[in-house]
C-alpha cells in the first residue's frame, strides 16, 4: 500500500526532505534483532510505501513538491539528488516566481484556484504510479502564509477527488512566542478548514521539538534543520512497517502496562479499546530499541484554546482583517472558523 506525500511551502518541503532521507537511511541500516528474511520484507515494504521504481539504481520518492518560491524547491531537489541514495522525480515539482508573504487568504483564494489543475495533475501522476494507493501524507505549516492557505486548499481538493483514500496532514504548531504577526489568524483558518477535509491531523509543536534539541540532545545553537531532523525521526518511526499486537495490554512484563490505567481514559472507553499497538523486531535507524506514541488526547487543548483566544482578540479589534477580505476571506468565514474550533475545544474538555 503506497503513500503519496505532498510537500507544501518552505516548511513542508524542508521537512519532507528530512523524512524521506530518514526513511532511506533506515532501510540501509543493520537489521537489528530480526532475521535476514524479515529485514528484506521490511525493506521491500518501506520502499513500496514511500518510493517508486528505481532510476539508475536510485529509488524515487513518491512525492509532489509545491511552493510559490522556486528557491526552496530547487534546493530540496538538489539536496536529494546529491545524496546519491534517493531522489525526487523529474516532474514532481510545481513552483511559481511569486509569493504572498504571510497572507493565508492569498494562498487559499488566489494561488489555490489559479494553480489547481497543474498541482492536481502532478498528484494524479504520482497516484498512477502506485499499484495500490493507501492515502496521502500532506506536510505543511499551520501559521505561515502560502503553505498553510494553499495546503488547506489542496487538502480540500484531495478530499473531493480521492474521498476513499486517507488524508493525513502533518502540521507544525508555531512557537508560542510568535513567528509572524498574523500567525493566530492563519492557524485558526488552517485548523478549521483541515477539520472539515482531513481524516487525521498529526501535530508537532515547535516549542516541544526545540526542547528535545536543547535538553535531550544538548544542541547549543539550535537550527530549523536540527528540529526537522528530530521531527523526521519521529515520523519515520511512526511510519515504520509493523504488525498488530493482539491483546497488547495483557501479556506479562508488558512495557506498555501503564496504558492499562483506566484513569487515562474517559469513563465510556475501556483501556483495551483505547490502545492499539504495532511492533517489529527490526531496529529503526541506529536505535536497537525505540517507541513512538501517537495519541488523541487533551494535550493540545490548552495551546488550541490559547491560539483561538489570541486570534479572537485581534479579530474583535479588526486588526489586519483587510489583508484577508481583499482576497475573498470575509468576516463570516472567520466567525465560522471560531465557532467550529470553540466546539472542538468544548468537546475535548468533556472527554
Amino acid at each position: 500500500m503506497s503513500i503519496v506525500t505532498v510537500q507544501l511551502g518552505q516548511c513542508g518541503n524542508q521537512i519532507g526532505f528530512e523524512v524521506f532521507d530518514a526513511l532511506n537511511t533506515d532501510s540501509h541500516c543493520p537489521q537489528g534483532l530480526c532475521s535476514k528474511r524479515e529485514n528484506e520484507a521490511y525493506q521491500a515494504s518501506c520502499k513500496e510505501r514511500f518510493f517508486s521504481e528505481e532510476e539508475n539504481g536510485v529509488p524515487i520518492a513518491r512525492a509532489v513538491l509545491v511552493d510559490m518560491e522556486p528557491k526552496v524547491t530547487s534546493q530540496t531537489l538538489s539536496k536529494a539528488a546529491q545524496s546519491g541514495r534517493w531522489k525526487y522525480g523529474q516532474h514532481s515539482c510545481f513552483c511559481q516566481k511569486q509569493g504572498s508573504g504571510n497572507n493565508w487568504a492569498y494562498g487559499y483564494s488566489v494561488h489555490g484556484p489559479r494553480h489547481e489543475e497543474a498541482i492536481m495533475n502532478l498528484i494524479q501522476k504520482e497516484v498512477e504510479k502506485c499499484d495500490s494507493l493507501s492515502g496521502f501524507f500532506i506536510i505543511m505549516s499551520m501559521a505561515g502564509g502560502t503553505g498553510s492557505g494553499l495546503g488547506a486548499f489542496v487538502t480540500q481538493n484531495l478530499q473531493d477527488q480521492y474521498s476513499n483514500s486517507l488524508k493525513m496532514n502533518q502540521i507544525i504548531w508555531p512557537y508560542g512566542t510568535g513567528e509572524v504577526i498574523v500567525q493566530n489568524y492563519n492557524s485558526v483558518l488552517t485548523l478549521s478548514h483541515l477539520y472539515r477535509s482531513s481524516d487525521a491531523l498529526l501535530v508537532h509543536e515547535n516549542d516541544a521539538l526545540h526542547k528535545i534539541c536543547a535538553k535531550l540532545m544538548n544542541i547549543k545553537q539550535i537550527s530549523f534543520s536540527d528540529i526537522n531532523q528530530v521531527l523526521a525521526h519521529q515520523l519515520g518511526s511512526v511510519f515504520q512497517p509493523t504488525y498488530s499486537v493482539e491483546g497488547s495490554c495483557h501479556y506479562r512484563r508488558n512495557p506498555l502496562g501503564g496504558f492499562k490505567d483506566p484513569a487515562l481514559y474517559t469513563s465510556w472507553l475501556e483501556p483495551i479499546h483505547a490502545v492499539n499497538v504495532w511492533k517489529t523486531q527490526r531496529a529503526f535507524s541506529k536505535y536497537e530499541k525505540s517507541a513512538a506514541l501517537v495519541s488523541n488526547s487533551q494535550f493540545l487543548l490548552k495551546p488550541l484554546d490559547t491560539i483561538v483566544g489570541k486570534a479572537w482578540n485581534m479579530f474583535a479589534s479588526k486588526a489586519y482583517i483587510h489583508q484577508y477580505t481583499k482576497f475573498g476571506i470575509e468576516e463570516e468565514d472567520f466567525l465560522d472558523s471560531f465557532a467550529l474550533l470553540e466546539q472542538v475545544v468544548a468537546s475535548y474538555c468533556n472527554l
